[in-house]
């Protein structure tokens, strides 16, 4: 299933067209990337720097200037009434760099590849997917249920198209029809990369969430913030507001964690992924707050990876439990821990091995460290 919307539509119809002159449409953005690898991804220009260079039309296209091609784009809210980022995708070679052009047309239909959504016909489950992976936390109606469980669950797919509504409708998303399934794990866990205080040796879990806003929605980033209600660390009443960001193409989420603590300080954190009976391959990289886990072989349904990721600073420690694998941070009062979390499945063929799969972590820390250079002149 494709969902396709006209951006014109989704931009909103501005009344300033005339606000673009043609003088400022002789401008280029010019993208540079640092690396020695090709980068295919989002790129983010604020929008006070875009409306000065090209106006503020709502309708244009943007193109590479030596192709030709169609550049693929969505104005990213962050919750707010206006515009704050125009979001390019693009992809630019190695050490090198691509010239982009704006125009005053309309552009051509683009492919919804981010979607998030409540699901309150299935125990008010939150879902959300891209174009190559998905996942679900679970929701208040969940609790206390025989089939109750706590963490990140992660859905296998291998299909570009979004599954989640169809998925849901059908009821029989633990069987794979040949998109895909959601045969992983989650139990008493923190499933697939979730994000827990730790006290005494053990993973204080909170209730399931109570509260979500969608921030942004496609077509090329989804965004939302789940809220918890305040429980008891230790000494200590906390409460956590995460926010999720999935980009098109990326196998990682962006994760803006944000602790409120009773009487300030600071609270230990556990990032957790269930760990398997059977052995897998680890990768566990403290200076460089990298995690990865490639799962042993699960019946026929293949192998899943998972990897977390710090966006600053390094993990301070890993362990273990009975059921999953830690690792270890520090958050203080109303200060954002930011991570990347998320996986891979071997059937979908992009990731088929424990090395590829860990590659892929290294590069990604790679690009969050060494982002592409935006340019307007």
């Amino acid at each position: 299933m494709q969902r396709t919307t006209n951006l014109g539509c989704l931009l909103v119809v501005c009344t300033l067209l005339a606000a673009c002159g043609p003088g400022q449409r002789d401008h280029r953005i010019v993208i540079r990337n640092p690396m020695d690898q090709e980068r295919h991804e989002l790129v983010a220009i604020p929008y006070t720097e875009w409306s000065d260079a090209f106006g503020t039309d709502s309708i244009v296209t943007i193109v590479d200037a030596s192709s030709g091609v169609e550049i693929p784009y969505q104005r990213e809210s962050k919750g707010m009434s206006g515009t704050q980022n125009i979001l390019l995708e693009v992809t630019v070679p190695a050490s090198g760099s691509v010239t982009l052009a704006v125009e005053k047309s309309a552009p051509a239909p683009a492919t919804v590849r981010t979607y998030a959504r409540y699901v309150p016909e299935r125990y008010d489950d939150f879902a959300w997917e891209n174009d190559v992976v998905a996942f679900r936390m679970y929701g208040k109606a969940l609790e206390g249920r025989p089939d109750d469980a706590h963490g990140l669950d992660i859905w296998s797919k291998r299909t570009k198209d979004l599954v989640v509504d169809k998925w849901y409708a059908q009821g029989d998303y633990h069987t794979d029809h040949g998109e895909g399934m959601d045969y992983y794990s989650v139990g008493m866990t923190l499933g697939a990369g979730d994000i827990a205080p730790f006290a005494n040796d053990t993973v204080v879990f909170s209730k399931h969430y109570r509260q979500y806003e969608i921030v942004d929605n496609g077509p090329l980033r989804s965004t939302f913030k789940l809220t918890y209600e305040p429980w008891q660390v230790g000494t200590k009443t906390v409460s956590v507001t995460k926010q999720f960001t999935l980009d098109a193409g990326s196998q990682l989420n962006r994760v803006e964690v944000t602790y409120s603590i009773d009487g300030d300080g600071e609270l230990p954190v556990a990032i957790g992924v269930a760990r398997r009976e059977k052995p897998g391959s680890l990768l566990q990289e403290e200076r460089d707050g990298i995690f990865g886990y490639w799962e042993p072989e699960i019946g026929n349904h293949g192998i899943t990876g998972i990897g977390v990721i710090l966006e600053e600073g390094s993990f301070s420690g890993f362990g273990n439990l009975s059921n999953q694998y830690l690792a270890f941070a520090e958050t203080t009062n109303g200060t954002p821990l930011v991570y990347y979390v998320g996986g891979a499945w071997n059937k979908a063929g992009a990731y088929t091995s424990a090395e590829a799969w860990f590659d892929y972590l290294h590069t990604f820390k790679e690009r969050v460290a060494s982002p592409l250079n935006v340019e307007i002149n």
